[in-house]
C-alpha cells in the first residue's frame, strides 16, 4: 500500500527540469537532408517566429486533436518565415518537430530519485505547455519518476493563476498548500503564481542572474532536497 503524501514537491518543467536543444543547427540539418541550405541566422530567425506563435497558442492545444491543429499551424508559420527558396516543403511539420529536442539537466534524475526517497512526498510537474508535456516527460525518462503533471492546456488556466496550482496539489494527493514548494524559474508566473495560491517559492536561475527578494534562489536543482527538508519537515 503506498504511504500516504505528506508534503508536495510542484515543479516547472522548461528551465527547470528540461532544456530546449539549440534547435537551428538540427533545423538546418533536417533542411539540407533534403537539399535545401539555409543559414544560421535564417533557421534562428524562422524558429523564433514559430516558437513566438507556439508560446501564444499552445493552451489551444488541449487533446490530441487539438495538437495536431496546432502543430500544422505552427508549421505554416516556420514555412512563412523560412527564406523563399526553403518554403514549400510537404513534410516541414516532421522537419519542425524533429528539430525540437528536449534533454533533461545534469543534475534532475538524481534529485527527483533523492526528493522521493522518504516515501512521503509526491512530485508533479506544473506547466504552461500544451498536452504534449506528457509524452516529453515519458520520452526523457523524468516520467516514472514523477507522481503527475498538469499543463495548462488541460486545465484552462495557466501559471500565475493559482488553478493551476490547485490541480496540481489534488495530483499530489490532496496536499495542502502549506505542505508544498513550488520550483520554477520565472519570477511572474513561478514565485508570484506559487505565492497566489498559498505555496512556498524557490527560484530556479540556472544562470545565475536572477534574485527575487524573500525568495530562496538556485543556480540548478541540487540544493532542493535540503530546502524542502527545512521548509517543510516531516514530523
Amino acid at each position: 500500500m503506498t504511504a500516504p503524501a505528506r508534503r508536495a514537491v510542484l515543479l516547472d518543467a522548461l528551465g527547470v527540469l528540461l532544456e530546449l536543444e539549440p534547435p537551428w543547427p538540427p533545423l538546418r540539418a533536417e533542411l539540407a537532408a533534403r537539399g535545401v541550405a539555409i543559414t544560421e541566422d535564417e533557421a534562428r530567425t524562422a524558429l523564433r517566429a514559430e516558437i513566438a506563435y507556439y508560446r501564444a497558442h499552445h493552451d489551444e492545444a488541449s487533446d490530441a486533436e487539438r495538437l495536431e491543429a496546432l502543430r500544422d499551424r505552427c508549421a505554416r508559420v516556420l514555412d512563412a518565415a523560412l527564406p523563399p527558396h526553403a518554403r514549400g516543403l510537404p513534410d516541414l511539420r516532421a522537419v519542425l518537430l524533429a528539430s525540437l529536442r528536449f534533454r533533461p539537466y545534469p543534475e534532475v534524475a538524481e534529485t527527483l530519485a533523492a526528493l522521493r526517497d522518504d516515501g512521503a512526498t509526491r512530485l508533479v510537474v506544473v506547466s504552461n505547455w500544451d498536452v504534449s508535456l506528457h509524452g516529453v516527460l515519458a520520452d526523457t525518462g523524468l516520467a516514472p519518476l514523477l507522481d503527475g503533471a498538469i499543463t495548462s492546456a488541460e486545465c484552462g488556466s495557466s501559471k500565475p493563476d493559482p488553478a493551476i496550482f490547485a490541480r496540481a496539489l489534488d495530483l499530489a494527493g490532496g496536499v495542502a498548500p502549506a505542505a508544498a514548494v513550488h520550483a520554477g524559474d520565472m519570477v511572474g508566473a513561478d514565485v508570484e503564481g506559487a505565492r497566489s495560491a498559498g505555496i512556498r517559492p524557490v527560484l530556479v536561475a540556472r544562470d545565475g542572474t536572477a534574485a527575487c527578494p524573500g525568495v530562496a534562489v538556485l543556480e540548478d536543482l541540487r540544493g532542493l532536497p535540503a530546502l524542502v527538508a527545512a521548509y517543510l519537515p516531516l514530523r
